[in-house]
């Protein structure tokens, strides 16, 4: 008999139908026995009657450990009351492997004893519904990229000098004792592949050496990155709001049962509509100012500063949908950054700032231009010139106005599930003190 799976239960509803998968919990009550199956699309209920199974069925599946493997067989049939709708009554089972002392029980668990086991606490429901949301996260974002026209040219993870600097970067032997680091970002790469095809993207795992505890940070996350050709900093900002809207939609739309699971608050993420807010740094920082003589900001901001989580948190709190701050003194900005025209203080740059606390979610901006002003700032950020020879050739042939943004999938998928911590957005994670598993 073919083998279906839970989330087809639907197209068989009458029929006789085999299951594969692990047990997830078990219930007895006299002559029946309710055993719960998950197979990585949802989890049955299944219902085994004594006397409609032999005793060696009867035996193998009264006292069988959770996690345990096996295969049953049964109609299909359709029961309102029950999770998804439908339950199996089963006429026949093979437990393919019997387990015990399962460590992850109904108890509560501490967080580091779960991460100790994320191997086996990637089975719940919760981090499953979380891991499912973010697979969508990826899929909306590559299909509205794709349906936008932009080509998918990825880049190196090994990277001869960073795009900003090297003191948080994770340096590793290459040959011939010349170093390399991993990657913090493909955007350089992408200004080069856009000068060839326009409209471009990367999208992969990036590294970030920094000794951060923050439930925003982990060192290894993906990232994607859109760069356009014959762009401005406006062009980023409307590109942002489409995708955002976008990732929202399709999260709301595909990932319903996953939301209900992590008890989200769907109208959240309703009000991921455009038009986004957009503040000029100025105006941000007049605002943070007036909150701290009322006494909601703890800290007085100084004008010249980068926004930190509080700051962030408290500028977006006034809003119900993604806030735009742009504009930033080109001090706290990276050197490839292009400065306002109006004023050479400033980078053409923006921070896409998510509601509720999940801050910085999109961050980009227009790219310099100008051979010589480039050549000035590596020069003054101390960079290696030889490594960017390569990179001031795009300036040499072909300059032209062009911008783009990163977003980290991790981020972006914890503020879609409303949850804490970065840390269950990403199957394994990688953070200042956690290596394994």
């Amino acid at each position: 008999m073919q083998q279906i799976y839970i989330n087809q239960l639907a197209e068989h509803e009458g029929e006789e139908a085999t299951l594969k998968g692990w047990l997830y919990n078990l219930r007895s009550s006299g002559k029946l026995l309710f055993p719960q199956l998950r197979d990585g699309t949802g989890v049955v209920q299944c219902v085994v009657v004594k006397k409609d199974v032999s005793p060696e069925i009867w035996e193998s599946l009264k006292s069988l450990g959770q996690e345990s493997s096996l295969i049953v067989r049964g109609r299909v049939r359709a029961d309102s009351r029950a999770p998804g709708g439908y339950e199996v009554d089963v006429t026949d089972a093979k437990v393919l492997q019997a387990t015990e002392g399962y460590p992850i029980t109904p108890k509560e668990h501490g967080t580091e004893f779960l991460m100790d086991h994320r191997h086996l606490w990637l089975r719940s429901r919760r981090q499953h519904a979380v891991i499912k949301v973010r697979h969508t996260v990826v899929r909306a974002v590559r299909d509205f990229l794709d349906d936008e026209g932009f080509t998918l040219c990825d880049a190196p993870v090994l990277t001869p000098a960073a795009c900003e600097g090297t003191t948080t970067l994770f340096e590793v032997d290459y040959f011939d004792d010349e170093k390399a680091y991993l990657t913090q970002s493909g955007q350089l790469y992408n200004e080069a592949t856009a000068a060839a095809f326009g409209k471009v993207y990367c999208f992969g795992p990036t590294f970030r050496a920094e000794k951060s505890k923050t439930r925003r940070h982990l060192t290894e996350f993906w990232m994607v990155e859109p760069e356009m050709a014959f762009a401005t900093l406006d062009d980023v900002m409307d590109l942002s709001e489409r995708f955002l809207s976008n990732i929202a939609a399709r999260v709301l739309d595909e990932r319903a049962e996953e939301l209900k699971v992590l008890e989200r608050d769907t109208a959240k993420l309703e009000s991921i509509v455009p038009p986004f807010p957009r503040l000029q740094y100025d105006e941000a920082v007049k605002i943070l100012q007036e909150g701290f003589e009322r006494g909601e900001v703890e800290t007085r901001f100084e004008w010249g500063g980068d926004l930190g989580a509080p700051d962030e948190t408290y500028l977006s709190g006034r809003y119900d949908r993604p806030l735009m701050v742009h504009r930033y003194p080109a001090a706290v900005k990276a050197f490839y950054m292009k400065r306002d025209p109006e004023r050479d203080d400033l980078a053409l740059g923006v921070d896409v700032l998510a509601p509720e606390g999940y801050g910085e979610v999109i961050g980009g901006g227009e790219r310099a231009t100008s051979l010589e002003f480039l050549e000035e700032q590596i020069k003054a950020h101390e960079l290696p010139a030889e490594a960017f020879e390569w990179y001031l050739d795009l300036r040499r042939y072909g300059s032209q106005p062009h911008a783009g943004f990163g977003m980290g999938i991790e981020r972006c998928t914890a503020w879609m599930c409303g949850i804490e911590h970065v840390r269950e957005t990403i199957p394994f994670p990688r953070m200042l003190n956690r290596l394994r598993p």
